[in-house]
């Protein structure tokens, strides 16, 4: 087995930005509209709004970091270099259960939707299924996996606007509000700030894409530059297509208790606005979210691993290793592809609870490292400076302490036991085995 091999640089601006929105899963804002409604008092839209402004200081973080340190390792690699390498080895830790549990989401929802249009073949067929083809696809060059994903975001994106149209035809025959253009559903005199914070902590997990991206960055063409812009695009381009469509939804819907299950409303919301076809369409629209959010979070989480077993915090031989022809992590993917057999004995709750807190550990670490960073740097600095490498990191920060206190108990128990069994790990990797670790080094 030679694992000399190295990651190639293939990917463009383009696929990184496709490949940052199949990962959010634009669908996914139907799924959420009626738990964020009924939390935010019919104010979706506006608390997506206050949720992209706030994510966009975490996600200018991790552009900093990507242009100081070009690696695969995310915020694993990002905390291991200015904090500390132990704290690093944490981070990825518990990063992995947001990247190790996405995909099993996926391949749950796949399994519900797909079971409840053909109730006769058993739920776990689609689930193995899923797996089997989304770790296939890994297989190959990471380029297959952009092309793939770019068809089913550019599908996404056309039902989205398809819905858009929709919406416009109903509430011009009198739905909903009744008015194309408005201002209720972003401000009216019963909003309460607190909703719409709470209904922001709910919505901050549908932006992960632009954390996913930086896994790729060791296979992107000038990726100090490209992987930046990526981010920021994705953010953006995933923020206005909540915004959208979350807007319209809540013009027809102001009050959503008229529908029977706020909960679960999408498929009801497709029926309402478009007739039976149009369910169909949305319903394929949601495969193909599922779809390409676990194939690229297959792929994320791979070169994670990757990046860990390279600086030798896991098994080197096996998570270091690059196939020499396909050039991707293959021994990770079949890894991972096996692990995702655990969907068959989860539940969508409990594997949410796992996400959530791997992502605000990232997210939180990302920020702090920013301000390590600026904080250990003897040049001169400017007052520029401190606003882009101290306070706005910091405001990105203090957003994210919202967002822990909002974390449900599970959520936090999980996690913690998680990173509870990677501490002892690292104790018996450093302790016991002696092992040796050191700082991969980058050119500033």
């Amino acid at each position: 087995m030679n694992g000399s091999a190295e990651l190639t640089r293939s990917l463009k601006l383009w696929h990184i930005v496709v490949i940052g929105l199949g990962y959010m899963a634009p669908m996914a804002v139907f799924d959420t509209f009626g738990i964020v409604a009924e939390e935010t008092g019919g104010h979706v839209p506006a608390a997506y709004a206050v949720t992209l402004l706030a994510i966009l200081f975490t996600a200018a973080s991790y552009g900093k970091m990507v242009r100081v340190f070009p690696s695969a390792g995310t915020a694993y690699t990002y905390t291991q270099q200015t904090i500390h390498p132990y704290a690093g080895f944490l981070v990825g830790w518990a990063s992995l259960l947001d990247y190790l549990f996405l995909p099993m989401i996926n391949a749950l929802l796949t399994g519900v939707y797909l079971s409840s249009v053909f109730p006769d073949v058993p739920t776990t067929w689609w689930i193995i299924g899923f797996i089997v083809l989304i770790t296939l696809l890994n297989v190959f060059r990471v380029t297959v996996t952009a092309s793939v994903n770019s068809f089913l975001v550019l599908f996404q994106i056309a039902v989205v606007i398809l819905f858009a149209g929709l919406a416009i035809r109903g509430l011009i025959n009198g739905d909903g509000l009744g008015q194309v253009l408005n201002i209720r559903p972003f401000l009216s005199a019963d909003l309460s700030v607190v909703a719409l914070l709470s209904g922001a902590s709910i919505l901050c997990f549908s932006f992960l894409g632009f954390d996913a991206v930086t896994t790729l960055t060791e296979e992107t063409v000038d990726a100090k530059k490209t992987i930046p812009r990526g981010i920021l695009l994705v953010a953006l381009a995933g923020g206005a297509l909540f915004i959208t469509a979350s807007y319209f939804m809540q013009s027809l819907f102001p009050d959503v208790s008229v529908l029977s299950d706020p909960e679960a409303a999408s498929a009801e919301i497709a029926l309402f606005i478009g007739g039976s076809v149009f369910q169909l369409i949305f319903l394929a629209a949601a495969l193909s979210s599922t779809l390409a959010s676990g194939l690229v979070s297959v792929t994320s989480v791979t070169r994670l691993l990757y990046a860990m077993g390279r600086d030798g915090y896991l098994p080197k031989k096996w998570f270091g290793y690059i196939h020499p022809r396909l050039k991707t992590p293959l021994l990770n993917v079949l890894l991972v592809g096996t692990l995702m057999l655990a969907a068959l004995y989860l539940d969508l709750l409990t594997a949410t609870s796992f996400i959530n807190f791997g992502a605000l550990i990232a997210f939180s670490f990302v920020n702090l490292s920013v301000i390590a960073y600026f904080l250990r740097q003897k040049q001169e600095k400017r007052a520029t400076d401190w606003w882009g490498y101290f306070l706005a990191p910091l405001i990105g920060t203090a957003f994210l302490a919202f967002l822990w206190g909002s974390l449900h108990a599970k959520s936090m128990i999980l996690g913690l036991l998680w990173t509870f069994v990677g501490l002892v790990y690292l104790l018996y990797l450093v302790k016991i085995k002696g092992a040796k670790l050191e700082l991969m080094k980058f050119e500033e």
